[in-house]
């Protein structure tokens, strides 16, 4: 990720999580039900006191960034009720008009994007780029890859 997020729990959190250890199991049992709204699973202090110092950062992280929390129970919630992954984009759709153009074999190949997000290649319409780029080498190619809308996984480096 571009901007990887920071996060340092407030000095109110992190004096919470060193009174844990302080507390008394009665005050342990309340904070749980207070944070999680049910019973405690277990009687053992240090798996509660773990739990909990856990919570309590989400509880913190959630504050201070509450629209990421958002946009994450949005995509909870879609996944919850699709029962499916939102699939993400493998390459950025270049918009309606783009002309992409790669020279191969000494030979300008031009493509252009059209309006219903298909490509139009020597008069054809094609629904797939890895298809025009196969048509062009004769090889299998990420159609993506070929036109450079996205880089290689790995250079190949030559001696």
């Amino acid at each position: 990720m571009s901007s990887d997020i920071v996060f340092e729990p407030s000095t109110s959190a992190v004096a919470q999580i060193t009174q844990l250890s302080e507390m008394s199991m009665d005050e342990i049992k309340s904070l749980w039900r207070q944070l999680y709204r049910k019973e405690p699973p277990t009687h053992i202090r240090s798996f509660l006191e773990k739990r909990l110092a856990y919570r309590l950062q989400e509880v913190e992280f959630r504050r201070a960034h509450q629209n990421l929390a958002e946009k994450n129970d949005r995509r909870i919630s879609a996944i919850i009720n699709t029962g499916k992954k939102p699939l993400r984009d493998r390459y950025p759709q270049p918009i309606p008009g783009t002309v992409l153009s790669r020279i191969y074999q000494e030979k300008e190949h031009k493509v252009t994007v059209t309006h219903d997000g298909q490509f139009e290649f020597e008069g054809r319409i094609y629904k797939s780029l890895s298809v025009i780029a196969r048509e062009i080498t004769g090889t299998r190619w990420s159609g993506p890859l070929f036109f450079g809308l996205r880089k290689a996984m790995y250079d190949k480096k030559t001696k």
